[in-house]
Formats: C-alpha cells, sequence, structure tokens
C-alpha cells in the first residue's frame, strides 16, 4: 500500500508540473527582444581568419565541444567551428563520429594560430598541441587553409570572436577578450 501512496503522490506532482508549464505557455506568445536575438551554437558568424573570411559555429559549452562536427558532411567551401575556451592550456582533438575530413588550427590566446594539422575521418587518435599555451581551436574543411594560403603565424579577428560571444550570450572577458 505504501508504494501505491508514492506513485499516486508521484502523479499527481507531475500534473501539478505539467499544468504549472502549460499555463505558463498561454501568455501572449511573444519572447523578449533579448530571448528572440540570442544565438546558439547552430548559428554562423562571419570572423576573419588571416586575413579570409569564414563563416564560423561557436562551440563554448562543455556538451557543444564535445559534438563539435560529429556526424556532419554538409560544411561549406568556408564554413567551420570554432572551440572557444576560458584560458590557454595543452588542446586535442579526435574524429569520433566525423565523416568529413578536417583542417585543425590551434590558436593563442593573442589570436596567432600556431599550429595546423590535418583531421582524417572516423580517426579516435587524438591530435594534441605541441604547445600548451593554445587557447582556441578551429576547425575547416580540409584543405581550406592551404587554399586561402594560411598558414602558422596568421591572425584570427579576435574583435569578431569577441562580438560572436557577445551574440551568444558570453561575457568575452571571460575568455581573455576585449
Amino acid at each position: 500500500m505504501q508504494n501505491a501512496n508514492l506513485v499516486s503522490l508521484r502523479a499527481r506532482v507531475a500534473a501539478a508540473a505539467f499544468l504549472a508549464l502549460a499555463v505558463a505557455g498561454c501568455g501572449s506568445g511573444k519572447t523578449s527582444d533579448q530571448d528572440s536575438s540570442q544565438k546558439t551554437v547552430w548559428d554562423h558568424f562571419a570572423i576573419g581568419v588571416g586575413g579570409h573570411p569564414a563563416m564560423l559555429q561557436v562551440a563554448v559549452l562543455p556538451a557543444e565541444q564535445e559534438r563539435g562536427l560529429m556526424q556532419r558532411s554538409d560544411l561549406g567551401r568556408d564554413e567551420g567551428m570554432i572551440f572557444v575556451n576560458p584560458s590557454p592550456r595543452r588542446l586535442g582533438f579526435w574524429m569520433h563520429n566525423t565523416p568529413e575530413a578536417l583542417d585543425l588550427g590551434y590558436i593563442t590566446p593573442d589570436g596567432v594560430i600556431a599550429e595546423i594539422y590535418p583531421l582524417l575521418p572516423f580517426d579516435e587518435r587524438t591530435v594534441s598541441s605541441h604547445s600548451d599555451q593554445v587557447q582556441h581551436a578551429l576547425e575547416m574543411p580540409q584543405g581550406w587553409f592551404a587554399s586561402n594560403g594560411i598558414r602558422p603565424g596568421a591572425r584570427l579577428d579576435l574583435k569578431a570572436l569577441g562580438a560572436a560571444l557577445k551574440a551568444r550570450g558570453f561575457e568575452p572577458a571571460k575568455f581573455r577578450l576585449e
């Protein structure tokens, strides 16, 4: 009998929660300006890389960074993803469940591309940075860096990256930007 009461209590709590959500959803249907303009990891931002425009998704949260470009085979020629971290450290990437060949650029806190590596589809070997002073990583379709003449020493537009972080709802200063 005690279990039946517990189930009954849980059912009543669940019904009350559902009713509260349903009532909350019966508003005007409008969202605030901030909510409607808030960007997500799925949005693309124009960020210069070595003087060339790139349309980048900005991965900040751990779940976004863990997923990365997994199961994606639809990248456009100038599309990629930048992984933004709060401080420099040694970084490592692998291609688990990633069907598209990529190039990976490791970037210092001051926006300099320090290292570039090819990444092979579905390769689960970690490609680590040599330096422990990189803060960001940029994944682009394989060959993108070379076809645009971008080599180590080229710069990422940190001002545009800071603006993208703001649009995502993050404070750029927490990532040592601005």
